[in-house]
């Protein structure tokens, strides 16, 4: 995105305030960059925040790391997890301590499909043959971070995202940007280069439904557009748009999806497979009560 003055910055967040970056993010990260980073000092860390603990050991205990034995030791799943994918995983969860009790509850099913969608990127990943999975998890966890920031500050947010998720605009901001005078996309955008994510990963959250341009660019195969591909097929996997857009149609998918198969080397043979194996590990609207 372009540099803005701090007067259009400010006109963008319509009020809402960008969350600090939590300490214990700030520390991992200082840890990150040491020549020799130290597992122990990382576990340490880790195992001072309670919810954060349960959730690293939740991540490498679910089946995408098909481990044979449960592992309960902070500082074995890092050794497991990798530093990268354990400064994602705080990276993605850290909005939810910014959140008030209320908004917490009432954004369960986004905090759950926020993992969801980090993990299927994280596979998705691998299996198309791209290098940096963590950076496809750290994307699949912090997309969206602008919809609780919303939420927050408006009342009546949830009904304005379900009706941008309707299929009535060109894309699912328009509504919003309608509405609010801003989107959940660029108040992600601001969060991520204020807490020091990467900047392509920065850059793909501003315009990830926007995202249908990308494939206007006859440019060969590079970061971004693989990355906003995966990111794309793993919200529609994980039913994005039933979970949080309400509706029985993913119109966004409709409208972009054989551009995101075709750039990935899939097709709908391949969807439907990657569909019931991610079902099968109770990923996808089902696992939501929802068909």
């Amino acid at each position: 995105m372009a540099e803005l003055s701090q007067e259009q910055i400010e006109k963008i967040l319509q009020g809402i305030s960008i969350p600090p970056q939590p300490q214990i993010m700030v520390d991992l990260q200082m840890e990150q960059v040491m020549p020799d980073p130290d597992i122990k000092t990382i576990a340490k860390l880790i195992s001072q925040d309670v919810g954060l603990s349960g959730t690293v050991l939740k991540v490498v205990n679910s089946p995408f790391y098909g481990l044979a034995n449960q592992i309960t030791s902070i500082e074995q799943a890092v050794g497991i997890l990798g530093m990268n994918s354990v400064v994602n995983i705080v990276n993605g969860i850290s909005i939810k301590s910014s959140m008030g009790d209320d908004t917490i509850k009432a954004l369960t099913r986004f905090w759950d499909t926020a993992m969801d969608i980090a993990m299927t990127s994280a596979t998705l990943a691998k299996q198309v043959g791209y290098n940096y999975p963590d950076n496809a998890y750290a994307l699949g966890l912090f997309h969206n971070v602008g919809v609780p920031l919303l939420m927050a500050r408006y009342d009546n947010y949830m009904d304005i995202m379900e009706e941008s998720y309707g299929g009535n605009s060109n894309r699912i901001i328009d509504f919003e940007n309608q509405q609010l005078n801003t989107n959940h996309a660029v108040l992600g955008y601001y969060t991520a280069k204020s807490w020091n994510l990467p900047k392509v990963l920065c850059d793909i959250i501003a315009q990830h439904h926007d995202c249908k341009r990308l494939f206007d660019k006859k440019d060969a195969v590079n970061d971004k557009t693989t990355l906003t591909c995966i990111l794309k097929l793993a919200e529609h996997i994980c039913g994005c748009y039933k979970i949080l857009g309400r509706q029985e149609e993913d119109y966004e998918w409709q409208d972009i999806g054989q551009m995101v198969l075709e750039y990935l080397g899939l097709n709908d043979y391949d969807l439907d497979s990657l569909k019931e194996n991610f079902s099968e590990m109770g990923i996808g609207p089902s696992n939501y009560g929802l068909t």
